[in-house]
């Protein structure tokens, strides 16, 4: 908790307390408070929120416009989400804000959408940082530079986001769509925008639209973490109240989408390797009343297993994999349904499938039980978010661009009160031929036309609304190395199995888990990889006892979230849930990875799947890039655990892959003796320790387990090119192995000068070169993995470009290096770096679902927090000479591989 500025002492603070109180009353109008939330309007219009959470160590600032896309004219497209660009690029009191979000530690980033744009920064809370983070916004608000060199630079990495998007299948077809359902409204243009007009916007038009809607009076501050109200209230003022009101009047938006009156239909052929067929049908604003039973109603056509497109497509094998969702907009928005189709498959069938399910349902009537499913799951998501105020801040947003924050409870009110009845009408009302993207034009003697609702006015529909009891607060948990080990009880089952269990009281009484287990041995697990990966994706589809979708409804019912991925030797179980449904959630867990059902049915829908997946990468720039980027960090012959097999080579284990396999390999390798387990949040520590000895204490693996090492092997440096025809979009990447693990003497330096070339938030070397100056690439930068075992570590640099730019992103990406290893590093910038890197990690400590997986980890690698608490000693301690030397001691620019793909016909030399 960061101290109330200017004063010490309890007669100070009481002083402060009453003073600010009182100026709350003076200078803020409490609007409304709502289960935590209070709502406050300043005297120029800004809208307030804050939200204190004494559980976080963190707080999130969040400012949200109220401007997206729709309020851009002719030959403004893109336009609020180029801004959103060149707001980073400094104002006046912050002249480089990139750089200072990295030297703060922060998580940041900023959105644009339809409706709204927003920016935010989650930070470790502290006094210094609070006030920067305000004092940052407040002045970018009204006084960024918005300049004609900015734009020049920044133009070419808007654009190349533009090309990105265009490599997409779903992007493109779903862009498509929209703007054929749309005749007249700006939710049929994409918030990218045109490429015409991000080539030829003119500053002053730019600045323009900037001045209209970066005020106070169309802006909502929302502040969420661990801050005292009273004194954000005095911080706020500081920081915005100064800002005048806006004499300039933004004008109402009148367009209005007519109702359709007959199908449409859009095809785009492309090269690709997977079809699509998609369907899309204009419904209600996302605060309707409707809005609720239609989000019921998508989660019954478009979810996995239980869905109705999935029974149908997936398990008739008709598509491979099917997904529904709406667009919940301030107005009448779309409810979109989608199908991945092979190749080589029926596109029409797949597309007849899927438009007799969403239109026939009077035939087949929305049933008690699939309602139920639907709002169970769609609940927990809501009721889950609520225990994380950061998630709370950035979710706000959305429903602020629909209207009103309150909407965001109102609709886990409404969701609770959809019946089955509700969810049939909206399905007979909205999902209707003359509704629907996806046919033609056929003349009819009596045309249908779906007249889609409009909503009077959300402020009288939330004016009254309270709301529910605030939430269970959790402690005070300062995530420090001490505090984090003197709270940590490690102790072992009866097999040896390790866990590391912190318990503490969280918001919501929520807890998290991670299971590790490993299993097998280098010999024992030759030309197995792809049976592993096979058999951990399997576990989620089904036990002996329960279904796919069985086990989904009862995670549901437990409000649980969960996620289980595994490869050759290992497999990482990561649980979500609240302290009265801990136990059940790890029996269900348990049952899982103790007895899968390995369904034939479900084997084959797998297999399908990912196939497509595969096939879809093929063509993918970025994703035959860094396949390769893996290939040459892994050396190994083909059928080693760790080898890093070939999309191709993917294929053909796919098409070798049999059921019996996977059965094979679980009965062997699976057990709970070689297993570490972290347990972090509110739970009773000895319930679970006897839950975890009973579910996995005597439960072993037939096989011997000894870990399959992964050392560091010097290869020769070799290029790799890529040619992806009729992409617009080209991907290059370099590659290179050191010696350094995470225990070596050079991992904290080696970690620090990757930060600083590539590794920081849009002001690294590489970024500053490639995105800022050149305006190559919409994305650039390095990441560095050290092995906490090995000597060994994994460095690479990428950046995301137009084919023709790949040479000059090559020649900056080797002069950046160069500058560095003859030039070293300032003073600053190692100063900089060291407070970015160090709060950064501060901030995962404080993240249940990070700090558990560290204490996994180190259990892993038998440590406690003191090694990281040295560690960060090590890196505090580092001076711009040592980092040099050691950049200079591991990096050459002939050792590095590097890797381009993309349309080599549009390559220049």
């Amino acid at each position: 908790m960061f101290n109330r500025p200017f004063f010490t002492g309890a007669v100070m603070s009481i002083t402060l307390t009453v003073s600010a109180l009182a100026f709350a009353n003076d200078k803020f109008e409490k609007v409304t408070e709502v289960e935590g939330i209070s709502e406050y309007n300043l005297d120029n219009g800004l809208q307030v929120l804050l939200f204190p959470d004494q559980t976080k160590e963190t707080v999130t600032v969040n400012v949200t416009y109220h401007v997206g896309s729709k309020h851009e004219n002719y030959g403004e497209t893109g336009m609020a989400h180029l801004l959103e660009h060149l707001v980073f690029k400094g104002s006046p009191k912050h002249k480089d804000i990139p750089a200072e979000l990295s030297s703060h530690g922060a998580r940041p980033n900023g959105t644009t959408w339809t409706d709204r744009t927003n920016y935010f920064e989650t930070f470790s809370a502290n006094e210094k940082n609070i006030n920067w983070a305000l004092s940052m916004e407040s002045d970018r608000m009204v006084n960024s530079f918005i300049a004609k060199k900015d734009l020049d630079s920044e133009m070419t990495v808007v654009r190349n986001e533009f090309e990105r998007g265009e490599n997409s299948p779903f992007r493109i077809t779903l862009q498509k769509m929209a703007a054929s359902a749309y005749m007249w409204h700006n939710y049929g243009k994409s918030t990218i925008g045109a490429r015409s007009d991000l080539e030829n916007v003119p500053i002053d038009r730019l600045k323009a639209f900037y001045k209209m809607y970066y005020q106070p009076d169309n802006a909502t501050l929302i502040v969420a973490g661990k801050f005292e109200e009273v004194d954000m209230i005095a911080l706020v003022d500081k920081y915005f109240s100064p800002i005048p009101k806006p004499e300039r009047v933004i004008r109402l938006l009148y367009t209005a989408e007519p109702a359709q009156d007959g199908e449409k239909s859009v095809t785009i052929r492309r090269v690709g390797d997977v079809q699509m067929t998609g369907a899309a049908y204009h419904i209600p604003a996302g605060s309707h009343d409707d809005y609720a039973a239609i989000d019921v109603l998508s989660q019954i056509l478009g979810d996995t297993p239980s869905g109705r497109l999935h029974k149908v497509l997936v398990e008739g094998k008709l598509a491979s994999r099917v997904y529904g969702f709406n667009f919940q907009w301030q107005e009448p928005g779309l409810a979109i349904y989608f199908a991945e189709v092979d190749k080589k498959a029926d596109l029409s069938s797949a597309s007849d499938a899927m438009v007799s399910v969403l239109e026939e349902l009077s035939a087949e009537p929305i049933t008690d039980e699939e309602v139920e499913r639907s709002k169970r799951n769609l609940l927990k998501n809501i009721e889950l978010s609520f225990n994380s105020s950061e998630r709370i801040a950035l979710n706000l947003s959305e429903w602020l661009g629909m209207g009103d924050w309150r909407l965001y409870f109102l609709h886990r009110d409404r969701i609770e009160q959809v019946t089955t009845s509700d969810v049939q009408r909206v399905a007979n009302t909205y999902l209707q031929r003359n509704n629907r993207t996806a046919g033609h034009f056929i003349p009819t003697e009596k045309p249908a036309r779906i007249e889609i609702p409009t909503v009077i006015s959300v402020n009288d529909m939330v004016k009254d609304y309270q709301g529910r009891a605030k939430i269970a607060a959790g402690e005070v948990f300062e995530p420090s190395f001490d505090n984090i080990d003197s709270r940590t009880v490690v102790t072992q089952l009866s097999n040896g199995s390790e866990l590391s269990l912190l318990s503490k009281k969280t918001r919501g009484e929520s807890v998290v888990a991670s299971i590790m287990m490993s299993m097998g041995t280098e010999k024992s697990l030759q030309n197995l990889a792809s049976v592993g990966d096979a058999t951990s994706a399997m576990l989620m589809r089904g036990t002996s006892k329960l279904s796919r979708q069985d086990i989904q409804d009862e995670f549901d019912k437990l409000k649980t979230q969960v996620s289980v991925s595994g490869g050759a030797d290992w497999l990482v179980a990561n649980i979500t849930t609240t302290r009265e449904n801990l136990s059940s959630a790890l029996l269900l867990m348990h049952k899982i990875l103790s007895d899968p059902g390995f369904d034939k049915t479900e084997f084959e829908q797998y297999k399908s799947t990912l196939k497509v997946d595969i096939e879809k990468n093929l063509q993918d720039p970025q994703q035959l890039a860094f396949n390769e980027y893996g290939r040459k960090q892994n050396p190994y012959k083909k059928g080693h655990p760790n080898y890093q097999p070939t999309f191709a080579e993917d294929l053909e284990s796919i098409q070798n892959l049999k059921l019996s396999d996977l059965k094979t390999f679980h009965q062997s390798f699976f057990g709970g003796n070689h297993m570490k387990i972290g347990v972090v949040g509110d739970f009773d520590q000895a319930q679970i320790k006897t839950d975890l000895e009973n579910l996995y204490g005597s439960w072993k693996s037939k096989s011997a387990y000894l870990r399959v090492e992964d050392p560091y092997i010097k290869v020769a440096a070799s290029p790799t090119d890529f040619d992806t025809p009729d992409k617009e979009n080209a991907t290059f990447v370099a590659a290179i192995m050191l010696p350094v693990g995470e225990n070596s003497d050079d991992a904290a330096a080696l970690e620090l000068g990757n930060y600083i070339f590539g590794g920081g938030f849009l002001n690294s070397r590489l970024a500053t070169r490639l995105r800022q100056k050149d305006g190559l690439s919409y994305g650039a930068g390095s990441f560095i993995t050290m092995n906490p075992e090995d000597n060994k570590a994994t460095l690479g640099a990428y950046a995301i470009c137009a084919p023709q730019n790949l040479a000059k992103v090559e020649v900056g990406f080797n002069e950046e290096l160069s500058r560095m290893l003859k030039d070293g590093f300032t003073d600053e910038e190692i100063k900089s770096a060291k407070s970015g890197l160090l709060q950064g990690k501060k901030v995962s400590r404080a993240q249940d679902p990070e700090l558990v997986r560290t204490l996994r980890r180190n259990l892993l690698s038998d440590r406690t927090m003191q090694w990281n608490k040295a560690y960060e000693q090590r890196l505090a301690a580092l001076t711009a000479d040592d980092v040099k030397r050691v950049m200079n001691k591991y990096l050459k620019i002939e050792n590095f591989s590097i890797i381009k793909a993309g349309d080599m016909s549009k390559v220049e030399g």
